[in-house]
């Protein structure tokens, strides 16, 4: 019926209008109503927070959504009626962002006529310094520019809000020479930091804007090239960067390999001069070396194999200490067992004192022997790929490459184990 009389636009009585405590209620009387009465106490030994997780003071359910109001979900409801929404009006009003005084009008509430445009606070402009004519007399006259393109670019920057894409757009080259973004650019930051100087006041140093024109017409040059590159160029250029990997890969592998061709080289080395340093010794004080080893503190530390120390109190039996360390792979002792085959040796003999450590010496040198003929073998074929590579691209020059140090110490060393 309220609708009908606001159709028929049919005064009716004065009524209040629609607020937030007409809808939900105002809840003072309820507040008073609460402190009269007695409180719902929780039951003994019942937690605070499983307790308000069941019911409210006045043994209301929780509510299953989120509400605004104290009062429970239950007694929030809507009381509608016959109430009368706020009155709104078809009134003018003006943008101050706009200096021409343009009026236009718009729907809007009757209590908010006095206010200002609600969107006037997005406004923002940019501030573009002004110089007179003394100033531009004494500090900013610049070869090639002449005061009235100078006054015009400012006048651009004012209006268009610094937008340089747009300044050069609307550039007037009736009048003036074409000028490019940068050159624009370039012109109004050294104004802009010539008059920030000059308006210094004491000690305080001034904001100045840093532009290197030169790098931005290099930087859009290179974009430019880049963005007019043909399909076979980028097809070449990521074949190109393929390439490179490969190569890289291959260089880290050969570095790789040359730095454990090192280790195994040095490592022989070593263990051959250990063993003619105890050869010169004599028996005698090899016999009493041995007496004085500890069964708890032997160890041997080879270049082939490193096996474990047994330094702990306790007993311990020696047949551990020629056990093959998790280190070692299966190949390299399905390769010593060859080799113990091959040679008619025992592959568990007794473990005495004496037999633990040549038999671990032995089995040492077996995995550097085929440590140094695997490095050998990969070394050939290397060798063998090169060559080949070097007859498919010069076939008219078949150089002969030769091992190198290297690779015959290598060998030597090879040769000396298998012997």
């Amino acid at each position: 019926m309220s609708d009908v009389l606001d159709i028929l636009d049919v005064e009716r009585p004065q009524t209040p209008e629609i607020s937030k405590e007409s809808i939900i209620g105002n809840d003072s009387k309820r507040k008073k109503k609460k402190l009269t009465e007695a409180t719902f106490k929780r039951p003994e030994g019942m937690h605070r927070e499983l307790y308000a997780l069941l019911y409210s003071d006045n043994k209301d359910k929780a509510p299953m959504y989120i509400t605004d109001s104290d009062q429970g979900y239950k007694q929030t409801k809507a009381k509608l009626g016959l109430k009368r929404v706020r009155p709104w009006k078809w009134m003018p009003f003006t943008n101050p962002a706009r200096k021409d005084g343009a009026v236009f009008y718009h729907w809007r509430r009757i209590e908010d006529q006095n206010e200002e445009y609600a969107f006037a606070k997005f406004n923002k402009t940019v501030s573009v310094p002004e110089y007179t004519d003394d100033e531009y007399m004494q500090h900013l006259q610049t070869e090639g520019w002449t005061r009235q393109e100078t006054d015009h670019l400012f006048e651009l920057c004012r209006t268009f809000d610094l937008r340089f894409i747009v300044i050069q757009d609307r550039w007037d080259r009736s009048r003036f020479p074409n000028r490019s973004v940068e050159d624009i650019k370039e012109h109004y930051y050294n104004i802009c930091n010539i008059l920030a100087k000059i308006r210094t006041v004491g000690n305080v140093e001034p904001k100045l804007v840093a532009y290197d024109a030169e790098h931005e017409r290099k930087r859009k040059e290179q974009l430019t090239k880049l963005y007019n590159r043909t399909t076979e160029q980028v097809e070449e250029e990521q074949t190109l960067l393929n390439e490179l990997r490969k190569i890289e890969l291959r260089k880290k592998e050969r570095e790789k390999k040359t730095q454990d061709l090192q280790k195994l080289i040095t490592a022989a080395d070593s263990s051959q001069g250990e063993t003619k340093r105890l050869e010169k010794k004599g028996p005698k004080k090899k016999v009493v070396q041995q007496k004085n080893i500890k069964a708890e503190s032997v160890s041997v530390d080879s270049a082939g194999i490193k096996f474990a120390d047994f330094k702990g109190s306790g007993v311990t039996l020696r047949s551990q200490r020629m056990k093959l360390p998790a280190s070692v792979g299966q190949k390299k002792a399905k390769a010593i067992e060859q080799l113990l085959k091959e040679l008619d040796i025992e592959p568990n003999p007794i473990p005495t004192e004496e037999i633990c450590q040549h038999f671990n010496e032995l089995r040492s040198d077996m995995v550097l022997l085929y440590e140094l003929k695997l490095a050998l073998a990969n070394c050939e074929f290397e060798l063998q790929t090169l060559r080949h590579q070097t007859d498919s691209r010069v076939p008219e020059k078949k150089e002969i490459i030769d091992v190198g140090p290297t690779f015959s110490a290598l060998m030597a060393h090879s040769g000396g184990k298998s012997e």
